[in-house]
């Protein structure tokens, strides 16, 4: 990978911190207790009612059940939530014997649901361009803002196809966002196919990875345009993620993406391979909402696979105590 010319940290950071519930002034603790006590009764018929309801259908207002449905109707929450018990204690059983046979020290984290409210996405501080805000040019950046323990697991080029890391990566649901180069996958564009099948968004690194800011206005709109075309003819849509390669860019790089329908563009924090990690912060560690880079390559570029990058993400990401969320989720 070539050098980032620009330095500086994002200071936005984002998130919730959970609120307790207050006392009641006034009230003695028996009465407090016993006060929620019928207000927990009540929102469990509530609920009871309401469920059983939806499950016939709306029915009119003191409408009787037919005979010997009235066990049935009783029965559909206690059911519901066994199921949902039931369904997460096989996901569960089947991560941890795919950690197991993918040889990590720990079974990975589970990350949170999506935001409800996104976070707003604004571009790092010092990696701005002329006319950045005012032409509303897609954002720089190289995390999001959010106090969630969350990384987010991002991949260059296209060169390695390997079939196992499919495999790996979907037993371990482990997600990670694409950004595809044409010349590196058009020898093979049903691997790729066979990941956007499995959840996995396909975006735009150029059709021929040049270092862009050496070229014209015209011949970047020709590199970002073109391969925006690409993935659309063959994968069904333009994404809106974009990744200028070797992370350089200036005002027409963004100017032309823009221009063909590209709203975001994430760089990285950390950059991970099978041997070791590389770090943008002094710290040397890792940070909520942080980006990593890693690439498609095997054997004959590193000492190992990309199963073997994998298991080194996972087992350092999850020693920190970090889940890996899904990118897309955030923006």
């Amino acid at each position: 990978m070539g050098a980032v010319v620009q330095n500086d940290k994002n200071a936005a950071s984002g998130g919730s911190a959970a609120s307790g519930v207050s006392g009641v002034p006034g009230a003695s603790g028996a009465v407090w207790r016993r006060r929620a006590g019928v207000r927990g009764g009540l929102a469990l018929l509530a609920l009871t009612a309401i469920v059983a309801g939806c499950a016939e259908g709306g029915g009119r207002a003191g409408a009787d059940p037919a005979p010997g449905q009235e066990a049935a109707r009783a029965a559909l929450p206690a059911r519901a939530l066994h199921s949902y018990a039931d369904r997460l204690r096989a996901e569960h059983a089947a991560r941890v014997a795919a950690a197991g046979r993918w040889g990590l020290k720990k079974v990975p984290l589970t990350a949170p649901a999506p935001p409800a409210v996104k976070p707003k996405i604004t571009t790092r501080e010092g990696f701005e361009v002329e006319d950045h805000e005012e032409r509303r040019l897609p954002p720089v950046f190289t995390g999001i803002p959010t106090k969630r323990k969350v990384v987010f697991l991002t991949i260059d080029d296209g060169a390695e196809k390997d079939p196992a890391f499919l495999r790996m990566t979907s037993e371990l649901r482990v997600p990670y966002t694409a950004f595809l180069s044409d010349y590196l996958i058009k020898d093979d564009y049903a691997y790729f196919r066979k990941m956007r099948d499995l959840g996995v968004t396909l975006n735009n690194h150029t059709l021929h990875h040049p270092y862009l800011p050496d070229l014209s206005y015209k011949q970047q709109k020709h590199e970002i345009c073109g391969m925006q075309n690409v993935l659309r003819e063959r994968y069904g849509e333009r994404p809106a993620l974009f990744r200028p390669p070797y992370g350089n860019y200036n005002r027409d790089t963004l100017v032309a993406a823009k221009s063909c329908g590209v709203k975001y563009a994430p760089l990285w924090d950390e950059e991970v391979f099978v041997d070791h990690w590389e770090y943008r912060e002094g710290d040397g560690d890792l940070h909520p909402g942080d980006i990593v880079l890693s690439h498609f390559r095997g054997r004959g570029d590193w000492k190992g696979t990309m199963p073997d990058m994998v298991r080194r993400f996972l087992d350092k990401v999850t020693a920190k105590g970090y889940a890996v969320a899904r990118l897309e989720d955030y923006l």
